[in-house]
């Protein structure tokens, strides 16, 4: 059997997944119901989706390239301006004659939110074929994929010698079907909420699901929001608490949560190590409304500081 390819020295992180805006409203005056209004006390609009993993490695200075559709509506070029700004690589963008609309309205509280979605459809580019292309050393999945197109691209992914990060987000899927069980065994971390995590294995606790995950996948996360986040490798387990921050949203918490494990495993850090500056990317991005506060080299060191030991 030939061995898989190894990546090329500086290969970048290939991150394949659509842009959106987030349309942020905090400090609701009440619970939302048809047949009511409630005003908000605060309210953003930021660029959120893969976005946010693709600026968030960049500003800790990783080489990224991401996938992204662009249209000729109003939020395509919001985000593509800002995409600028940030220093993004554009060559895995296309761009279209046609609106490319893909919005989030976000209202959220202090421990959780709501979210209303929606987005124009457009035919993406295969997975294999951006993995053929870009040569990544990582794929960065922002949402749970599964399926014998999936699986395929996975398998391509391999041959590369790519190690792919997936994500869950709320997409439907549970172990039970031989798809998602297919698909997980080919990442190398998989990095669920825990309500994700819940729903995905039918475990009744954080902890139990992610020993039903450590026997799929080699690296398993389950994110736990302010209660910080535990992980398993290598028959080891790791759980590191977050610092106790104000909130002001928690839209993208997640997403820079997996910029700054990958950041440190990139580095060749250890789980705990990866696993806290997880931590403290995702407890920094809380303070600031969606992917605002992000950070950068300088921001991440005095995160890790603030963690509880």
């Amino acid at each position: 059997m030939t061995a898989p390819a190894a990546p090329e020295p500086g290969a970048p992180v290939l991150v394949a997944g659509a842009y959106s805006v987030d349309l942020v409203f905090r400090e609701l005056a009440g619970p939302v119901a048809f047949g009511s209004e409630v005003w908000a006390g605060g309210m953003g609009m930021v660029p959120g989706g893969a976005f946010t993993l693709a600026m968030g490695l960049r500003r800790l200075r990783r080489e990224v390239v991401w996938a992204a559709d662009f249209g000729s509506d109003v939020f395509s070029q919001e985000v593509l301006a800002v995409a600028r700004v940030e220093g993004l690589d554009e060559r895995g963008f296309r761009h279209h004659a046609q609106p490319v609309r893909n919005v989030t309205v976000a209202l959220s509280g202090p421990q959780d939110r709501a979210m209303i979605a929606y987005e124009d459809p457009v035919a993406v580019r295969p997975l294999a074929e951006l993995i053929a292309t870009y040569r990544p050393a990582v794929l960065m999945l922002p949402y749970l994929q599964y399926g014998p197109e999936v699986s395929n691209a996975l398998d391509v992914a391999a041959e590369h010698g790519c190690h792919v990060f997936m994500d869950c987000q709320d997409y439907p899927g549970h172990l039970d079907m031989p798809d998602v069980a297919k698909a997980l065994s080919q990442v190398q971390v998989f990095a669920p909420n825990e309500a994700e995590a819940l729903r995905i294995t039918g475990a009744d606790s954080a902890a139990e699901a992610l020993e039903i995950l450590a026997d799929l996948v080699p690296v398993a996360v389950v994110k736990r929001g302010g209660k910080g986040a535990i992980a398993a490798e290598a028959g080891r387990r790791v759980a590191r608490a977050a610092p106790v921050v104000r909130v002001v949203d928690t839209t993208g918490a997640g997403d820079c949560f997996n910029v700054g494990f990958l950041h440190q495993r990139l580095a060749g850090g250890s789980l705990e190590e990866c696993l806290a500056a997880g931590v403290a990317c995702g407890a920094a991005a809380v303070t600031g409304p969606g992917s605002s506060a992000a950070l950068d080299s300088a921001g991440l060191r005095a995160w890790l500081a603030r963690l509880p030991a």
